[in-house]
């Protein structure tokens, strides 16, 4: 059985989730909780830290002991059956239709400002994103890696050189007292906020290809949410304090506008190129752990089959370029039918967070001793989250439901290879 290569080090590691967590959120996400809650949107940031600290503890507890490209949908079949490990693979690849299109459409309007006159177009931005993601890929993960490295490092000076061309006070970073009218719009700034942290499951499927995966993928995850959530809040405080948010076209441009404010207009183009990669570092791994998912099923259950195979430099490359073609479908769709942000981000959202929570059903089942109480903590905050997220939660129990269903009951399951 093939195997991938393991060429991930902890630095390039860190690298990749810090990226991965910041990336698109970065450049939307604090302007719009700041609209949500207002200043009650700090608070909102440290209770999601807070929450997300015991579901990466688990994650990392996991991965550690299952290291396998597979991820959550892996995890989820060492607890329980290879029915529902099926249904939770293929509910993740369900995100590219709704999620992905989102944060394309994002990096795509950062390079759009980029390009020439004649071809600046919103379309023609989008394919050209996607055609250096599937590039990147084919790549490997070490050219990957180091590339995200390199962009967490201009993204962490971005966020530093505002706050100090600010001027950020004392008083800029005092918590506003917590009332008891506040708990709602902070409720409600969760259910969006956790988009922040969705990268971690992603990141799962990544275990197999570390070089030291049981020593260096818990620190790698640890210490890159620690960074992402410093970092997210850092950028709220100075987004309140210039009040760059108030409406879905202001919010998604809230950066560029701050630039615009501390450096000039001559900073643009640098912004430009930052927001692109950044956003490009988000999707590019994500699209590494789509592919990973699709080749992790037909490595399983069609071993002989052109999907299941890696190429020269250890890459699921057949897997890679179908993910690459869903995703140029999915982009085209969602440009033709109009693309709000905030209602799409929801509906990925309630599948990033039913993953999350099917992650630590199978890790209070597979975990013991104190990892078990960090898991049955982490599924409690995730049922909360997840109620968080009101309607669209129903969208991510329809899609596992139908994915879920036996509905070929007298067909039989081909027995998974164990790794």
């Amino acid at each position: 059985m093939q195997q991938l290569r393991q060429d991930i080090t902890l630095l390039s590691g860190i690298g990749q989730l810090s990226t991965t967590l910041m990336g698109t959120g970065l450049f939307m996400i604090p302007a719009i909780a700041a609209g949500i809650a207002g200043e009650f949107s700090l608070w909102a940031w440290l209770i999601l830290f807070v929450a997300i600290c015991p579901i990466a503890l688990t994650f990392a507890a996991l991965g550690k002991r299952y290291p396998n490209a597979g991820g959550t949908a892996y995890f989820v079949r060492q607890a329980f059956n290879a029915r529902l490990e099926r249904a939770v693979a293929w509910l993740f690849v369900s995100v590219i239709p709704v999620g992905v299109p989102a944060a394309i459409a994002l990096a795509a309007g950062f390079l759009q400002q980029l390009l020439p006159a004649p071809i600046d177009h919103p379309l023609l931005a989008q394919a050209l994103t996607i055609a250096l993601l599937i590039g990147v890929n084919l790549a490997g993960t070490k050219s990957s890696g180091r590339l995200q490295t390199v962009i967490a490092l201009s993204i962490f000076v971005l966020i530093a050189s505002f706050f100090v061309v600010g001027d950020v006070s004392s008083d800029d970073l005092k918590m506003p007292p917590l009332t008891q009218a506040s708990m709602w719009p902070i409720g409600a700034a969760l259910g969006v906020m956790f988009w922040c942290f969705v990268g971690i499951e992603a990141f799962a499927h990544m275990g197999e290809e570390f070089k030291n995966p049981q020593r260096d993928f818990p620190i790698a995850i640890l210490v890159g949410c620690f960074v992402a959530g410093a970092t997210y809040w850092v950028c709220s405080v100075v987004i309140l304090k210039f009040g760059a948010y108030g409406s879905p076209q202001f919010d998604s441009a809230s950066i560029p506008w701050l630039s615009d404010q501390l450096f000039g207009a001559n900073a643009a183009i640098l912004i430009s190129l930052v927001g692109f990669f950044a956003c490009f570092a988000s999707v590019n791994l994500y699209t590494q752990s789509l592919s990973r998912m699709v080749w992790t099923q037909a490595r399983e259950y069609r071993p002989n089959s052109a999907v299941a195979k890696l190429s020269r430099r250890g890459v699921p490359a057949h897997a890679t370029w179908i993910v690459g073609l869903i995703l140029l479908v999915s982009c085209v769709v969602a440009q033709w039918s109009g693309l709000n942000l905030e209602f799409f981000l929801k509906l990925a959202n309630s599948i990033f967070v039913l993953v999350y929570l099917l992650a630590m059903f199978a890790a209070y089942k597979l975990l013991h001793g104190f990892a078990k109480v960090l898991a049955a903590i982490a599924l409690l905050l995730c049922t909360g989250v997840f109620i968080c997220l009101g309607w669209s939660m129903f969208y991510a129990l329809g899609i596992f439901a139908l994915l879920a269903v036996p509905w070929k009951k007298s067909a039989r399951t081909p027995h998974p290879t164990s790794k």
